[in-house]
């Protein structure tokens, strides 16, 4: 019965000191790529699944390989929306 208590104990502690509970995941910081990706978008960190949209809609008209632009920067403008959309599906706060 103390063992239980002890880790109860543990666990709030746990809580209190780190912000989450030890079973919970850390929470990460942004990465290097999602920062690249909104410079290659030119949208900021708390832009919306709309503005990601129209922003990579606005960045392929640009680069579009029928208007001087390179399949490359098509792929790279791709990807970006791809990581920014799914770093917005994952994040809590939305």
């Amino acid at each position: 019965m103390k063992l239980i208590w002890l880790i109860v104990l543990a666990c709030v502690a746990w809580r209190l000191i780190a912000g989450r509970w030890p079973w919970q995941k850390k929470k990460v910081r942004p990465s290097f790529a999602a920062a690249h990706a909104r410079e290659v978008l030119g949208v900021s960190a708390k832009a919306s699944r709309q503005d990601i949209l129209d922003a990579h809609r606005r960045r392929i008209t640009r680069i579009h390989p029928d208007r001087g632009g390179s399949s490359e920067q098509v792929h790279e403008a791709n990807a970006a929306r791809d990581l920014l959309l799914a770093e917005l599906a994952l994040d809590p706060r939305s």
